[in-house]
């Protein structure tokens, strides 16, 4: 390990107790370690694809065909990748910590295949669908599909239920969110460039409140100038070293 980094670790963890409220925000970053490609940026999906034809509710109506082609290729994609170390060591957190919530922007289901169990979707689930007759949504792993659009069992057409452009977020989902940023003493930031509102407001909350704000991305991103502390570099390799740091302290505290 990094000798540098390794004194950072340390500084960061000797704190920590395992009385903690700790929340994990993550983004587009994270799963592109994974093989995900992101939405945003060099790479993106918006270079391949439009999002005014194939991601808002008007072009679902217009062009429910090219809307689930992309989705639908998508979902191929998120099958064949899986979580990376990053998503298992904040899954490791739920047993080194009292409370751990992850508010993710992702919509590949990684940290809940990775074991975390309270995680709040900001924007949807690619594996779940939803009736746009009856309101109803359900996972469904099915790829790729034989139809598209696929059907509902009452002949209605299903949508992803994710957030297109120009929808609002969830509601409660938001809420809750925002309660529990409030409310955490250690805030934890993965792979977002800070860019995405409201979902954006949710560091800022908890900074209000008085949360240690420590940030893991790639480089420098508008969120590193009001973070405690950044660690640039790959959070698959960087989350690990955490984890085992705080282990080894809060074993030694016992």
């Amino acid at each position: 390990m990094d000798k540098k980094l390794s004194l950072q670790l340390d500084l960061l963890v000797k704190d920590l107790e395992r009385d903690t409220r700790v929340v994990v925000f993550t983004g587009a970053g994270m799963s592109a370690e994974s093989g995900i490609p992101t939405f945003r940026g060099k790479g993106g999906l918006w270079e391949k694809y439009d999002p005014a034809v194939v991601a808002t509710a008007e072009a679902l109506q217009l062009r429910p065909r090219a809307v689930w082609e992309m989705h639908d290729t998508l979902r191929q994609t998120i099958a064949a990748c899986k979580p990376n170390p990053g998503h298992d060591a904040i899954a490791e957190l739920e047993d080194l910590f009292s409370a751990v919530t992850v508010i993710t922007q992702n919509v590949d289901n990684f940290h809940q295949d990775a074991g975390s169990t309270n995680v709040y979707e900001l924007h949807g689930n690619a594996w779940r669908v939803k009736c746009v007759a009856e309101g109803k949504s359900w996972v469904d792993r099915t790829v790729p599909y034989e139809e598209l659009p696929p059907k509902c069992q009452c002949g209605a057409m299903l949508r992803p239920d994710v957030v297109f452009f120009n929808e609002p977020l969830d509601e409660a989902v938001l809420n809750k969110s925002f309660i529990e940023a409030g409310k955490a003493k250690l805030m934890l930031i993965v792979g977002t460039s800070y860019t995405v509102y409201p979902a954006a407001y949710v560091p800022i909350l908890a900074k209000q409140n008085g949360a240690l704000l420590v940030e893991f991305n790639i480089e420098y991103t508008g969120l590193s100038a009001f973070a405690d502390v950044s660690f640039y570099g790959k959070s698959g390799e960087i989350l690990p070293l955490f984890v085992q740091k705080l282990k080894n302290h809060l074993a030694k505290k016992e």
